[in-house]
Formats: structure tokens, sequence, C-alpha cells
């Protein structure tokens, strides 16, 4: 019985309706995957920084518990050194935790219990350092006795472990459900693929022998389009492992060349400290707060997936924040107060822009306030959609037009090289009392 035309039309719409809602399931199923994978990629950058920065605040508690321990064993300042540094680092990783974690309500306690055992720890290693430093080492050592310190670091231990075993859950179950997904894709595509070969079959069962060949000719073009597609998924997956690895060796190169220059300072500083001339021991401390400037850029791009980027408000805070302690290390009382807006520049002008924001700030401390007392203000904010400027201020005693610069002059010649690297411009504007030093530099700059 031949078949009518009618027959091979109605049975190829139907058939073709079976094919289609089989591949709509296949794109449906594909898209509500790769909706998933993203939500689980965002979970695992969410997670993976979590786990980074519970590992680094343990690893800055250890670093900063072995430099007061060593110090108050030996009294040598040499075990010092990294101190400051650690310090500095445990209030950044713990600030990192706390927002990391701040979405999820259940871990406040936690967070508020974390803060407060890491406050504790410090204010611990500070007072006995204190001690030793005024030569009560009986009131140190029985301070250290009390196992006091030792409590709050196991503490603090056990909550940073069970942060870290809580990110890797989390990074478990995603990888549980992404081979979950995949299964089902699995299945969902084999029922499909043969569904569409039934489709095939019976359109090519039921048309002509020209009908046969357009099928052929169509199988062909697919056959064609899938190779294709598989090439260009290989070769994109390929490009996205190369660009994965040149990610994590530029963060590798950013943490040995910041670990370096902590190792360059620290040695800068025992060169200061075997010194006895004064000229010689200001200059080798003002070479070591320049080196930490540039080595704290390089820490930044370690620990952030922009490595091209700098935000400056979180830069320039832990650079003035470590200034000061520094300087109130040294004696010098006066405070220092800042005002950031979160710019974002390129790591060369973040590296210039520290560097005159420490020269700055490093001559108002020696030099704006004989007495020892008084205030340093530091503003960086947008002037416009193409400029911003930075200011640093004092009340002190001011700059004298003519007089020659006080210390070597190196510090004014680097303002200005860094100025002009940075195409700004820069200003001292008498205050009566002190003074305002001000630079403008476009945004933007490469």
């Amino acid at each position: 019985m031949p078949i009518s035309v009618r027959f091979v039309v109605q049975s190829t719409v139907i058939l073709l309706a079976v094919g289609f809602l089989a591949l709509l399931a296949i794109v449906g199923m594909t898209i509500w995957l790769g909706e998933r994978s993203q939500a689980y990629v965002n979970d695992v950058i969410e997670a993976r920084d979590t786990r980074s920065a519970a590992v680094e605040l343990r690893s800055a508690l250890q670093a900063a518990e072995s430099s007061q321990r060593g110090f108050i064993a030996t009294g040598n300042e040499i075990y010092l050194a990294p101190y400051g540094t650690a310090k500095a680092q445990i209030e950044d990783q713990l600030v990192v935790v706390k927002r990391a974690l701040s979405r999820q309500s259940e871990t406040d306690a936690l967070l508020q219990r974390l803060s407060s055992v890491v406050g504790e720890k410090i204010a611990e290693m500070d007072r006995t350092i204190a001690l030793k430093n005024a030569l009560q080492d009986v009131e140190a050592l029985a301070l250290v006795k009390t196992n006091r310190g030792k409590a709050l670091m196991d503490e603090a231990s056990v909550f940073l472990s069970g942060i870290i075993r809580a990110a890797d859950e989390r990074l478990t179950v995603g990888v549980e459900e992404q081979r979950t997904n995949a299964l089902r894709l699995r299945w969902v595509s084999i029922v499909s693929a043969a569904l569409i070969i039934l489709v095939v079959a019976g359109v090519a069962a039921t048309v002509s022998q020209y009908a046969r060949e357009i099928a052929a000719a169509r199988d062909e073009v697919r056959r064609l389009n899938i190779g294709l597609e598989s090439r260009v998924a290989e070769r994109t997956a390929e490009l996205a492992r190369a660009r994965d690895r040149a990610r994590v060796l530029l963060a590798e190169v950013n943490h040995r060349v910041a670990n370096s220059l902590q190792m360059v300072a620290s040695m800068v500083k025992l060169q200061a400290n075997a010194v006895r001339d004064a000229t010689a021991k200001q200059a080798l401390a003002e070479t070591q707060a320049r080196i930490a400037a540039v080595g704290l850029i390089h820490r930044r791009l370690y620990g952030t997936d922009d490595v091209g980027l700098v935000s400056m408000d979180e830069y320039l805070s832990g650079l003035l924040d470590q200034l000061a302690a520094s300087m109130r290390g040294e004696g010098l009382g006066v405070s220092l107060s800042h005002d950031l807006e979160p710019l974002r520049l390129s790591t060369d002008a973040s590296v210039n822009l520290g560097v005159v924001a420490s020269e700055w700030v490093t001559n108002v401390f020696k030099y704006a306030y004989p007495d020892g007392r008084g205030e340093v203000r530091v503003r960086l904010k947008r002037i416009d959609n193409a400029q911003a400027e930075l200011v640093v201020e004092d009340d002190g005693i001011g700059r004298r037009d003519g007089a020659p610069a006080r210390g070597t002059g190196l510090g004014t010649r680097l303002v200005a090289a860094m100025a002009g690297a940075l195409r700004g411009s820069v200003e001292y504007v008498a205050r009566h009392p002190g003074t305002t030093g001000r630079l403008v530099f476009p945004l933007g700059h490469p």
C-alpha cells in the first residue's frame, strides 16, 4: 500500500516533535546545570577565600607567638623583626574571616569569641614584650608561665580549624553535587539521543529516496558540527587551563617577591641596629619603610584574584598603620588618622603613591612636632572622574620658605620622582599652624 503524502507529513511532524522535545530536554538540562555550576563556582571561591584567610590568620598567630617567645627567651631583638608584620597580618586576616562569615548568622557568636580570643592573645604578647623591654624579666616569665597565652592560642586554633573544616566540607558537598548533576545530564543525553535516533530512523523509513539523501546530508553536517564543537570545547578548555596556570604562577611570583622584600627589610633593620651613627641609622630606617611599602603591594596582590589593580583604601590603611606602629616603637607619640576612598589603581601607581604617603607621614612624625605630641591626617579622595588627590596635613611648626630640607633631602627628591611617574603635581601649603602636602594625579594611570 503506497504511503500517502498526508501520512508522510503527519508522521514526519509527529517524529520531529518528539525529537524537538528531546532536544529541549537536553538544552534545559544543560542550562540548569550551567546555573548550578556557576553557583558552585561562587561557593567554591567563597569557601576558598574563607579557608585561605583562616590558614593565614593561624599562621600569623603562630609567627607572632614564635617571635614573642624567642624574644622572651633570649632578649635578642632580632626575634621581634617579624612581630609587627605578623600583628598587622593578624588584623587584616581577621577582618577577611569576619567578612567571609558575616553572611552566616549562625557564626555570629563564633566570630565574637574568635575576635575576643585573638585580641586577648595579642594583648598578652604585647604585655610580655613590654615587660621584657622594661628589663622586668621575672614578671615577663611569670606571665608566660601562667599558660594563659597557650590556652588562648589553643582556643584560637580550635576555632580556625573548625572554620577550615567547614570550608572543606562545603567544597566536598559541592563536588558531590557536581558529580550527581553530571550523571543526570548523562542519562538525559542518552535517552534524548536514543529518541532522536528513532526520529531520524522513522523519518528515513517514511520518506522517499530523495528525503533519505537529504537526511544523510543533514546527518553529515551534524557530525561535522559536533566535531567542530568538540574541537572548540577542547581549545577553550586548554586556554582556560593556561590562564589558570598563569594566574597561579603570577600569584606565586608576588608571594615570593613579598617574602624576599620582607627578608630584605629585616636585613636592613638588623643593619640599622648594628650601626652607631645616628644619620646612618635614620637612613637605614627610612630605607626599611620604603621597602616595606613596596612589599605590602605584592602581599596584597598575592591575596587577591585581580593581580593588576590594588585597592588603595586597604593598601594605604595597612601601610599607614604599620608605619605608625613603627614610629611609636621609636618613641614618637604623634597620632595618625586617615580617610581613604576605595580607589583602584595599577600596581606601579600604587607603589608610587605609597612611597609619597610614607615619606610625608614619616617627615611629620620626625620634624613637625618637636615636643613629640600632635596629629597627622591623611586623605585620599576622587576630585572628579579624571583626577584624585592625596593630602597629608599636620598642625606642627610648618615649613619655612627657602629653608633647606631637613635630613638628607632624599625624601623630597623621591616625592618629586614619584609624582612625575604618576604625571601628578605636588604643592605644599602653609596652614598656620602646620603644613599641607597635596599631590594631585590623574586616574587611569598605566
